[in-house]
């Protein structure tokens, strides 16, 4: 197989456990489609955190997909400004560091959904706190100075 960037003949390698093609000149990284997502996997677990559109922003690609020779497309990865390419039938291209990237945007994305969960059992503990007074009713205690 040859690396869509410079022509190169793609190397097999073990990266995360994961056999992947990767070109010996530009470092680029050829994923097939399952790949990427055991390659998320390796950061986010949790097969919700990663479940979500990956492809925003589609656009033809300068690239040829190094399987069927189709031109691939060009997407935002996960509405990031990471722009990865696709082969809807084989796989995905990543750019030398962007396969570094990609994991960084999962890390935060199970970050951020972490935050997510914490504040809301937060507050579903403050409302269950006010028992049967409204939240306007506690509010309106603290500007009358009556705390109850």
């Amino acid at each position: 197989m040859k690396c869509p960037r410079d022509g190169s003949e793609l190397g097999t390698e073990r990266d995360k456990s994961i056999d992947v093609d990767r070109c010996p000149q530009c470092k680029g990284l050829w994923l097939d489609k399952e790949e990427l997502d055991e390659m998320e996997a390796t950061v986010a677990p949790d097969e919700d955190t990663r479940r979500a559109t990956i492809e925003y922003s589609k656009r033809t690609s300068d690239l040829h997909c190094p399987v069927c020779d189709k031109p691939m497309l060009a997407f935002n990865y996960r509405a990031y400004s990471l722009e990865l390419d696709a082969c809807d039938e084989h796989g995905f291209w990543l750019d030398a560091r962007e396969e570094q990237r990609m994991l960084e945007i999962m890390k935060e994305r199970v970050h951020d959904l972490q935050r997510a969960a914490s504040a809301e059992e937060a507050w579903g503990q403050f409302v269950h706190s006010l028992g049967r007074r409204s939240v306007w009713d506690k509010i309106g205690d603290l500007f009358r100075g009556q705390r109850r």
